[in-house]
């Protein structure tokens, strides 16, 4: 079977290396929109109660809705092809942000705060100086779920028009062919754990030093 799938994805035929990018180019235009739209959204509202309480509400409804909803709702509106695909996984994409970064935003100890303020610094300089070291860990936990999130359904977007992977998914699928099948299938699960690791691995670098120091204490006092 492993020769089978390497003579696949070795076709000229196949377009491999041309799908590999599209799928790629795919996954990360759409994570770099839900994060430019999710953290300055997630920001302004987070100081704002109700508007805090409602974003946190619609964003949870919105990861029920099955992620194929997502794409059969733009297709409509927008066609087939590349950018209905990135409308649809941007849309998948926010909610994990915006709520990581409203709860991270709400979730600083207004001790902290109050102290700053007491230091004579402006709401620009705490926002910058104090909350935004304190949330970095919980935006980038909610952007590591997303991006794993995106990569792992991007294959659902060759139902558009998209390609990608997915595109020999489907077609193995229609066809009985498993060599395709695990062409589409195992990049991609090599792609979300790849994307798991090195956003493991940024998050674990944003985290102020104090901050990981604490949790590692409380995770050794749980673990006794």
């Amino acid at each position: 079977m492993l020769t089978q799938v390497l003579e696949f994805i070795s076709n000229p035929q196949n377009s491999f290396a041309a799908q590999s990018l599209d799928y790629i180019r795919l996954c990360a235009v759409a994570v770099a929109l839900a994060i430019g739209i999710a953290l300055p959204l997630g920001l302004l509202v987070a100081q704002q109660p109700l508007l805090a309480f409602l974003a946190s509400n619609i964003s949870g409804l919105a990861r029920a809705i099955p992620s194929l909803a997502f794409l059969a709702a733009a297709l409509p509106y927008l066609g087939i092809g590349f950018k209905p695909a990135v409308i649809a996984l941007t849309v998948l994409g926010i909610p994990p942000i915006l709520l990581n970064t409203v709860a991270g935003f709400r979730g600083v100890d207004p001790n902290v705060i109050d102290a700053a303020r007491g230091m004579g610094m402006t709401a620009w300089q705490i926002l910058w100086r104090i909350r935004t070291p304190l949330i970095l860990p919980v935006v980038a936990a909610g952007v590591r779920t997303a991006a794993v999130q995106i990569v792992a359904t991007g294959t659902l977007a060759a139902l558009i028009g998209a390609g990608g992977w997915g595109l020999y998914i489907l077609n193995g699928i229609y066809f009985f062919n498993t060599a395709e099948i695990l062409a589409g299938a195992v990049p991609v699960a090599l792609l979300a754990l790849l994307v798991e690791v090195v956003l493991a691995v940024i998050q674990r670098f944003v985290t102020p030093r104090g901050v990981r120091s604490t949790y590692q204490v409380a995770s050794g006092a749980s673990s006794r």
